[in-house]
């Protein structure tokens, strides 16, 4: 299918043909509280078997800001940092779709592929997806590196739909109306319809990283906080300082507002980790 196919498909003539999902492998009441740390309008709703889906109400990207997969990228990292659960996010505008994996501290890994569906990343990448998802190592494998090699028949939107599929054998499902290609206006209306769906509001820094806190301790991670007085809930705080200034320092360089929400949400981590540590009383 060509470009303008792919164009058509995604909304209306004259409407930007760009959207986006962020799917997380969690429970809408785990997602909510580190969604409210990106400071952004979003719908979240549930989207399978221990599955969410958000839908940004806005983005840079609709003003001629940042191109839509950075400002994805940064948002699905931000999310994932400080829970055991990973995001996927899904992006596409006019000229390219992809994908985004973004897992705890590990390096986001992603595929784009171009608007007629041509290739455009490394095979190696969903090999890298599938075994962070815990997909199956033949099957879902074998669909996934189809994804990844030439198909005249397949574009942009197509892909996309075909990661999904394979994504169902996980557990996801998201709702009917909600796909990829569809532009970012028709998937906010699919929600707002909706009776299980929750607007997610921007907070106040001090309100954030209370929320982050709880997002964490729902994460069933508690001898790394730092009330447990465990070692190692000093050096992840720590570590977690350390790392937020280059994150923080690349998001600015960049313009990019997922990034500086991710490096400013570890710097916030690390800093009440730390001083936890010198204000709590000792034995």
């Amino acid at each position: 299918m060509s470009r303008d196919a792919f164009q058509a498909g995604s909304g209306s003539p004259g409407a930007p043909a760009s959207g986006a999902l962020l799917l997380c492998r969690a429970e809408p009441d785990s997602v909510a509280p580190a969604a409210r740390l990106l400071r952004e309008r979003m719908l979240l709703t549930r989207a399978g078997d221990a599955w969410s889906v958000l839908v940004p109400e806005g983005g840079p990207w609709l003003h001629g800001g940042e191109p839509v997969d950075r400002v994805l990228t940064g948002w699905a990292t931000a999310l994932a940092v400080g829970v055991p659960w990973p995001v996927v996010a899904l992006w596409w505008d006019a000229d390219r779709a992809g994908c985004t994996l973004a897992s705890g501290f590990r390096r986001p890994v992603g595929y784009i592929w171009l608007a007629d569906g041509t290739p455009a990343g490394e095979s190696e990448a969903m090999r890298t997806f599938a075994a962070r998802l815990g997909l199956d190592p033949v099957l879902d494998v074998q669909s996934l590196d189809g994804l990844t090699e030439p198909d005249a028949e397949a574009d942009a939107r197509a892909r996309l739909h075909g990661l999904l599929a394979v994504l169902t054998h996980a557990g996801l499902s998201l709702p009917v109306g909600l796909a990829p290609g569809e532009p970012g206006e028709r998937l906010r209306e699919v929600l707002v319809g909706r009776s299980d769906a929750r607007r997610i509001k921007g907070e106040r820094w001090r309100d954030l990283v209370r929320a982050g806190l709880d997002a964490v301790e729902r994460g069933r991670i508690g001898p790394w906080l730092p009330w447990s007085g465990e070692p190692r809930a000093r050096a992840l705080a720590l570590a977690q300082l350390v790392g937020g200034v280059p994150v923080t320092v690349f998001g600015v360089r960049r313009r990019s507002a997922g990034w500086v929400a991710a490096g400013a949400l570890l710097l916030a981590y690390g800093a009440v980790g730390l001083a936890y540590e010198v204000v709590r009383p000792r034995d």
